[in-house]
């Protein structure tokens, strides 16, 4: 498998485990168990983290001049990344107000 290849599974592996963690979060929430969600949110943005990071080094192959071959692999591993990164930002302001609205 190229290198391109793994960078772009690394991609979908963690930020699926980051979309999966802040669904987890917002359950817990739901549930008002709001200190777990905070924990599942951290460890959502930690698998998010390792995602961004593995994006960051195509970017920088790419600047310095290493022209990389788009594969659709590669176009779902940014799709992932996208929305997992939306989802928990999201849920991040839902957990706020399920907080609130418990009052």
């Amino acid at each position: 498998m190229m290198d391109q290849e793994l960078i772009a599974l690394n991609l979908i592996s963690n930020s699926g485990t980051a979309r999966t963690k802040a669904f987890e979060a917002l359950h817990k929430a739901r549930e008002g168990k709001y200190e777990e969600a905070k924990i599942l949110l951290k460890e959502s943005e930690e698998s998010s983290l390792l995602a961004h990071n593995a994006q960051t080094e195509l970017l920088q192959a790419e600047a310095n001049g290493d022209n990389s071959n788009y594969s659709i692999i590669m176009v779902h591993a940014q799709d992932h990344l996208m929305t997992s990164i939306l989802a928990k930002e999201l849920i991040e302001e839902m957990v706020t107000m399920y907080k609130e609205l418990k009052k």
